[in-house]
C-alpha cells in the first residue's frame, strides 16, 4: 500500500501523521515545544525546537510503521499562519518564530486599520489589518527594532524555513502568503501597496508557488537521518485553516466547517475570492478555484482549560484521583445547569479576540452574575459564551456568503457531547461530526496525493473522512438562547470602546516575572 505522510506544524506541537491511500492512518506522532512569553503581548517559537520536533515525529512514525522508502510516496505540509522569521543574508535566524498570537504590532495594526489604506489593503489581500499579521509585525519591527530590520536579509514563517533547511531553497505557498497580509489574492502575487508599507521588497520574500508545488532533492545529511530517500516528492501544502476544511470534507458550497481546538474558528469554501465590506472575515486561497472565507477566533479551548487551572482547581485534584479526564468533570458539572446559564453571560475574550471584532485589546468578562449563580453555572457560561462568539462570526459569514446548507465541526471540544449539542441549539441548525482523524493533517495528505496524481480529485477526501454524527438542535432550549443571543452581542458593542482602557491598565501594571522565562 502506497502512503503519504502528513506533517502539521500547529501552534503548540508539530502533528506526523502517516496516511495510505485510502486515508487510513498509518502512524501518528505529536510532538510539542514551548511558547516564549517573556514580556506582555509576546507570543514567539523556537524554530529549532520546532525543527527537532518535526524531525523526532517523522522518525518516530516511520520507525513505529516499519515502512520501506519505497512505499512513502510523499510528504506534504501542513502549517499555522501568520509566523514571522527574520533570516541574515546566511539564512540564519535572528529572531525566533513570532506567532499569530503575538500583539507587539498593536499600535500600528490599529493606525492601519483605521486608515483608508488598510481598507484597500484588506480588500487586495482579503487579510484583516490585525497585529497577527507578518504585515503588522513588520511596521512594529522597523520602526521599534530598526537595528534588528536592517540587520535582516530575509523575511519568512516557520514553514519556510524549515523546507530552507531540507531543500536549501526558499518558496511559500499561496496559502501561507494570502495569510501574511501582503498578498494580492486577484493578481496571484506580492501586493505592491502593502510591500511598501511593510518596508520590504519582493526579493527578501520566498519565491511564490502554488500549494500542489513538490520540493525533491533533500540534503542527504537530513535524508539519512529521516529515513527518507532524498527524491521523494514533498509537498509544500497550505495553511491550517483551509486544510482543515478539506480534512472534514467541507469543500461543497454552503459547507460550513466549524473547528474548536485551542482556538477556533467559522469556515466556508467558495470558487473565486469574496471580500467583507466590513472587514470581519478573511479569503484565503486552498487550491485552485478553492477560497476559503471565513472568520479566526482566539478564545476556544485555551478558554475551557483556563477555567479547570484558575476556577476548578478542586475538580481537577478530584478528577486526578479518580483517574478521569477533568474536562468530562467539568462538562458533567455544567450540564446539570439549564440553557442559558440562568441569565449569566460571559465574553471570552481572554486572549484579545480576532473575528468578528478584530480588537487584539479585547478582554473577557461574565455579566449578569447574581447570589444564585454557582461555579456551575460559570462552567456552562464560559462553553455558551465560546459558542456565541462563534455564532457571531456565522452572522458575519452570513451577509457575505449566504446561509449554510450544512454545518460539519471538528476540533477537541468535539469530543464532548454537550458542547456539540450546545452548538447545534445555538446556532439552530443540525450539526455532522466527521469521523476523520486530525482532520487538517488529512487535509494536507489529500492535497498531496492530489499533487502525486494518486488521487483524481480533492473532492475524493470523501473517501477518507469516514462516517458521521449528526446532531440535531433541541427545541426546547432555543427561546434562552434566542433571548440572550440579542443581549451578548448588544454589549460585546458597548464594551468594545473600553477595551484599550482596560488593556493599556493591564501592560503598565503587568510583571516580567508572570512570564516564562526562555
Amino acid at each position: 500500500m502506497n502512503c503519504v505522510l502528513s506533517i502539521d506544524i500547529g501552534t503548540t506541537s508539530v502533528k506526523t501523521v502517516l496516511y495510505d491511500t485510502n486515508g487510513k492512518v498509518q502512524g501518528y506522532s505529536n510532538n510539542g515545544y514551548p511558547l516564549y512569553q517573556d514580556t506582555p503581548d509576546m507570543a514567539e517559537e523556537d524554530p529549532e525546537e520546532i525543527f527537532s520536533a518535526m524531525q523526532t515525529g517523522i522518525t518516530e512514525v516511520l520507525r513505529k510503521s516499519d515502512l520501506s522508502s519505497r512505499k512513502l510516496k510523499g510528504v506534504a505540509f501542513s502549517c499555522a499562519m501568520h509566523s514571522l522569521i527574520l533570516l541574515d543574508s546566511d539564512h540564519k535566524p535572528i529572531t525566533r518564530a513570532i506567532t499569530w498570537g503575538d500583539n507587539r504590532a498593536i499600535k500600528y495594526a490599529n493606525k492601519l486599520k483605521t486608515s483608508s489604506q488598510g481598507m484597500k489593503i484588506y480588500q487586495n489581500t482579503g487579510t484583516p489589518i490585525h497585529p497577527m499579521t507578518p504585515l503588522t509585525k513588520l511596521i512594529w519591527l522597523r520602526n521599534d527594532h530598526p537595528d534588528l530590520f536592517k540587520k535582516a536579509r530575509w523575511f519568512v514563517g516557520i514553514k519556510e524555513y524549515i523546507l530552507y533547511k531540507l531543500f536549501g531553497v526558499l518558496k511559500e505557498d499561496y496559502s501561507i502568503a494570502n495569510a501574511t497580509g501582503m498578498f494580492n489574492i486577484y493578481k496571484m502575487d506580492w501586493d505592491e501597496q502593502a510591500l511598501q508599507i511593510a518596508g520590504v521588497t519582493r526579493n527578501q520574500l520566498p519565491e511564490l508557488v502554488d500549494t500542489t508545488y513538490q520540493l525533491k532533492g533533500m540534503h542527504d545529511q537530513y535524508a539519512k537521518v529521516l529515513g527518507i530517500d532524498a527524491e521523494t516528492p514533498f509537498i509544500i501544502g497550505a495553511s491550517d485553516g483551509p486544510l482543515a476544511n478539506l480534512g472534514v470534507n467541507a469543500i461543497q458550497p454552503g459547507v460550513v466547517a466549524v473547528t474548536i481546538g485551542t482556538s477556533g474558528a467559522v469556515r466556508v469554501v467558495a470558487d473565486k475570492p469574496h471580500i467583507d465590506p466590513k472587514a470581519r472575515v478573511f479569503c484565503y486561497y486552498l487550491a485552485k478555484n478553492m477560497w476559503v472565507i471565513g472568520g479566526p477566533v482566539n478564545n476556544g479551548g485555551v478558554v475551557f482549560r483556563w477555567v479547570r487551572d484558575q476556577l476548578c482547581a478542586p475538580e481537577k485534584v478530584t478528577a486526578e484521583q479518580l483517574h478521569i479526564d477533568p474536562y468530562n468533570l467539568l462538562t458533567q458539572i455544567a450540564a446539570k445547569i439549564p440553557a442559558g446559564s440562568d441569565g449569566l453571560l460571559f465574553f471570552p475574550f481572554l486572549g484579545g479576540e480576532r473575528a468578528p471584532i478584530w480588537n487584539a485589546n479585547a478582554r473577557g468578562s461574565f455579566f449578569g452574575l447574581n447570589r444564585t449563580h454557582t461555579r456551575a453555572h460559570m462552567i456552562r457560561a464560559v462553553l455558551e459564551g465560546i459558542v456565541y462568539n462563534l455564532y457571531t462570526v456565522m452572522l458575519a459569514l452570513e451577509e457575505v456568503v449566504g446561509r449554510p446548507t450544512s454545518i460539519q465541526a471538528n476540533g477537541g471540544f468535539a469530543r464532548s457531547g454537550l458542547w456539540r449539542q450546545m452548538l447545534t441549539d445555538i446556532f439552530e441548525h443540525d450539526v455532522a461530526i466527521p469521523e476523520s482523524f486530525e482532520s487538517t493533517a488529512l487535509g494536507a495528505a489529500t492535497l498531496g496525493m492530489y499533487s502525486l496524481g494518486l488521487i483524481d480529485s480533492l473532492t475524493d477526501v470523501s473517501n477518507f473522512v469516514g462516517t458521521t454524527v449528526v446532531h440535531h438542535p433541541d427545541p426546547k432550549n432555543f427561546s434562552a438562547y434566542r433571548e440572550l443571543m440579542p443581549i451578548y452581542i448588544r454589549l460585546s458593542r458597548s464594551l468594545e470602546p473600553e477595551y484599550k482602557n482596560i488593556a493599556d491598565y493591564q501592560r503598565r501594571h503587568e510583571h516580567k516575572d508572570d512570564f516564562s522565562e526562555k
